[in-house]
């Protein structure tokens, strides 16, 4: 496989995503670099924006098993991993897999459970491995979790500890339709073609196999990035530090996911190689939701993507 074809299947894709969401193009991108760089994604958006159809799709398009999580203040530990169950009539103990052995995982409103559940993902994101009753057991190379939480209700929530939020490579953020994008779902709704409907019609084709997805990653190593771009990254990075505004910056994990991120988003762009446009872009996403602003900022009404664009504002672009 070549660059050429990674680029012909992310096109592919995308035109197949499109079949069922409407609109949304930016957030469906973010959600591809997420996958073909084998990293993790924190979707945030109110109810009835799509978040769980689109990781569906995702998971139908690009020919992966999906698994759903509805986290409640109830839910155990056990109930992700699994558990051991003795079997009377074999007369020894038989692992009992929970939803998180799957390719893609929805960790549906993630907010609503609380740290001691939360964490039972913490070794799975990192090490694609879960451990039960000592017993260490791999999941799929192409694992890939989409954790959603709504940005408006915080009440009987609890909030993602950092090191959790470290983990997940880019924030996305999924916002309403715009008036042209829910007219065109309206109609749909009122007819065959709605967009549940359609996912489940077969309308929707699966471009790749799952084995192949490993290979496609791979080429993103092709994508380059020159000496200075990468210094001016590292930069930004170490600015989120050092800023006035900022409590806790982003770690050395921010750094690497940007750098994967911007090959992923050059590939997706059709580019070989990474512009200063690729880092400024996807910045944001990947820095947004790692960093904690001084609370008297906070109350002057300073948002950290504000304060991320001035960082980028303040480093100079190399030539």
């Amino acid at each position: 496989m070549n660059a050429d074809h990674l680029k012909e299947v992310l096109t592919q894709a995308r035109q197949e995503v499109a079949k069922v969401i409407i609109g949304q193009q930016d957030v469906v991108e973010k959600a591809l670099i997420a996958i073909f760089t084998g990293q993790h994604a924190l979707i945030e958006g109110v109810p009835g924006v799509a978040k769980t159809l689109l990781v569906r799709t995702l998971a139908h398009v690009l020919g992966c098993e999906f698994s759903r999580i509805q986290f409640t203040p109830d839910l155990m530990p056990a109930d992700i991993t699994g558990t051991n169950v003795f079997n009377l009539q074999r007369n020894e103990f038989s692992l009992i897999k929970g939803p998180v052995f799957t390719s893609f995982l929805l960790a549906d409103e993630i907010n609503r459970a609380p740290a001691k559940t939360q964490s039972a993902l913490l070794q799975a994101m990192q090490e694609r491995t879960v451990t039960i009753d000592r017993d260490t057991h791999v999941l799929p190379p192409s694992f890939t979790v989409f954790a959603t939480q709504n940005p408006i209700e915080y009440e009987g929530t609890y909030p993602l500890p950092e090191a959790q939020k470290d983990r997940f490579m880019l924030k996305i953020s999924m916002k309403s339709p715009e008036r042209a994008e829910e007219l065109a779902l309206a109609q749909r709704t009122l007819g065959k073609e709605s967009p549940e409907a359609t996912l489940n019609s077969g309308a929707v084709q699966a471009v790749i196999k799952p084995h192949d997805l490993l290979e496609l990653r791979q080429q993103l190593a092709a994508i380059v990035m020159r000496e200075e771009l990468a210094g001016y990254l590292v930069d930004i990075v170490r600015a989120t530090r050092q800023h006035e505004s900022i409590l806790v910056g982003a770690g050395p994990r921010a750094t690497q996911s940007l750098m994967l991120a911007c090959r992923a988003h050059a590939a997706i762009a059709g580019r070989d190689f990474v512009t200063p446009d690729d880092i400024k872009t996807m910045a944001a996403p990947v820095l947004e939701h790692r960093v904690i602003l001084r609370p008297e900022f906070e109350i002057e009404g300073l948002g950290i993507a504000e304060v991320i664009q001035q960082i980028l504002q303040q480093i100079a672009v190399p030539r």
